[in-house]
């Protein structure tokens, strides 16, 4: 599961290890299936520009 989150992020051109940390830092706190999809790699691009 891990390979296929860290390739679908490389597809996406992003930084698998950013992308990871985001995932885990953001997930606990998750509520709801919007917040879900701004997590998905082709919507977390603006999510990791605001963390840089």
């Amino acid at each position: 599961m891990l390979y296929s989150i860290i390739e679908t992020a490389k597809s996406n051109n992003l930084n698998p290890h950013a992308y990871l940390q985001l995932l885990f830092t953001k997930m606990p706190q998750v509520k709801s299936i919007e917040e879900y999809e701004q997590l998905l790699p082709w919507n977390a691009k603006e999510l990791l520009a605001k963390k840089a």
